[in-house]
C-alpha cells in the first residue's frame, strides 16, 4: 500500500474521542502530534469514565454518553442509563459544528458522528471499534444483535481505518502503541499485573489469594489509597506506575479490552484475559484474542482456580508484529478525506478506492 502524499493546503479538522475508558485517549497521545504536524486540528472529548489524561488543548468538552463500570463484572447500566438524558444528548449534538471543518475523524466519539450524520458532513471512523465491526474481524460463538447495533450505531461512521490484534482486512492495522511501551525497559521480577475495572477489590483478592505464591499488582478503580491484602498489593490506578508494573510483571490478567492486552502482547508478557459481562465488544476481542491463544475467563470466580493455576504454570509467550505506522495511516486517512469530498455522489468507500 502506498501511503505518499502531499498536502497542497492545509485542512481543518476535528479530531473527536470518548473518555470512556483509557485506550482512546492513549491513541490520541500519540496521534494528536502527528497529525497537527498535517493540518489544523482541534478536539472534542466527551465522556468521563478514563484514568489516563489527554495531553492536549481540549475545545469542546461535552458530557456525551458513558458506560459506567460496576463492580461484579460489567457495567452499571443502571447508572449508565440514568447518565444517558435523551435532551441533553441532542443539544450537545447540536452544539458540535462539524461544518466547519474539513474533515471530522472519530474514535467512537457519538455527539460528533451523529452531528455529522445529521448535516452530511465528511466523518472517518479511526477507531478499534471500526476494526470490530468488520466482517473478517473474529466474533464470539453467541451472537448478541441488540449489541451489535449499539456498537454499530453508537458513533456511526460509514467508512473508515481500524485497529485490531491482527490486520484482518484491508482497512484494519495493528494497534496504536503509545511511546511509553515502545520504550519501556522490560524484563521478568516475577510479580504479575492485574486490571480488571468491572471487579470489586474484595473479589479480586478473594479470587487471587488462592495462589498464595504468586505477588499480585492490582490497580484498582475503587481505591484511593495504596494497601497489602494476603499476596495483593492494591494500589489506585497510575499510568506511570502501571507501566512499570506491567514491563517488569511475568505476566498480565485483564478485561478483554484492546489497548492494554495489545500492550502486555506487544512487551511479550503472558496474557490471560476477562471479559466484562454484556460487553459485546469485549467479547469480540476474547474471540480474536483466543484465536491467537491467549486464555480466556468467562468471569473471575473461585472455579476458575484450575485455569488460573494453568496459565501461572505455563511459560507460552504470543508473538505479535506490531510496527510503527501511524503516521503513514493518517496520510492514508487525510487522502482519504480529501478524495471522499471530491466524490460525494458516488455510493463506494474511497477509502478502499484509495488501497
Amino acid at each position: 500500500m502506498n501511503f505518499t502524499f502531499n498536502y497542497a493546503c492545509i485542512m481543518k479538522i476535528l479530531y473527536a474521542l470518548q473518555a470512556t475508558g483509557n485506550g482512546h485517549i492513549s491513541r490520541a497521545n500519540e496521534i494528536l502530534p502527528l497529525l497537527e504536524k498535517m493540518a489544523e486540528v482541534d478536539v472534542l472529548l466527551s465522556g468521563t469514565q478514563a484514568d489516563v489524561g489527554l495531553q492536549h488543548f481540549i475545545k469542546y468538552r461535552r458530557k456525551g454518553l458513558s458506560f459506567v463500570f460496576g463492580k461484579k463484572g460489567g457495567v452499571d447500566l443502571l447508572t449508565t442509563f440514568q447518565q444517558m438524558k435523551t435532551k441533553r444528548f441532542l443539544e450537545e449534538v447540536k452544539s458540535i459544528p462539524v461544518e466547519e471543518y474539513d474533515l471530522v475523524i472519530n474514535d467512537f466519539e457519538p455527539l460528533s458522528a451523529w452531528a455529522c450524520k445529521n448535516k452530511n458532513i465528511t466523518c472517518i471512523a479511526l477507531s478499534h471499534q471500526f476494526a470490530v465491526i468488520s466482517k473478517a474481524a473474529p466474533k464470539p460463538d453467541k451472537y448478541d444483535p441488540m449489541a451489535w447495533l449499539i456498537l454499530r450505531y453508537y458513533a456511526p461512521c460509514s467508512m473508515g481505518i481500524g485497529f485490531h490484534f491482527s490486520p484482518y482486512d484491508e482497512t484494519t492495522f495493528t494497534p496504536v502503541i503509545r511511546a511509553e511501551i515502545r520504550n519501556a525497559y522490560t524484563r521478568n521480577e516475577g510479580h504479575y499485573s492485574v486490571y480488571l475495572p468491572a471487579y470489586s477489590d474484595k473479589k479480586i483478592i478473594k479470587v487471587l489469594s488462592q495462589h498464595p505464591q504468586v505477588q499480585w499488582h492490582v490497580f484498582s478503580k475503587h481505591s484511593s489509597t495504596s494497601y497489602s491484602d494476603a499476596n495483593c498489593w492494591i494500589r489506585p490506578i497510575n499510568n506511570a506506575e502501571f507501566i512499570s508494573s506491567c514491563s517488569t510483571s511475568e505476566g498480565v490478567l485483564c478485561g478483554a479490552g484492546f489497548e492494554t492486552p495489545a500492550e502486555a502482547l506487544y512487551m511479550r508478557k503472558k496474557l490471560m484475559v476477562v471479559p466484562m459481562k454484556s460487553q459485546y465488544e469485549q467479547y469480540c476481542n476474547a474471540a480474536a484474542l483466543k484465536e491467537m491463544g491467549v486464555p480466556v475467563l468467562k468471569k473471575l470466580s473461585k472455579k476458575q482456580r484450575d485455569k488460573i493455576a494453568a496459565w501461572l504454570q505455563s511459560n507460552e509467550i504470543i508473538e505479535v508484529v506490531y510496527p510503527d505506522e501511524t503516521y503513514q495511516i493518517l496520510q492514508y486517512v487525510l487522502k482519504a478525506g480529501i478524495a471522499v469530498k471530491q466524490t460525494l455522489q458516488k455510493k463506494v468507500n474511497p477509502l478502499i478506492q484509495l488501497a
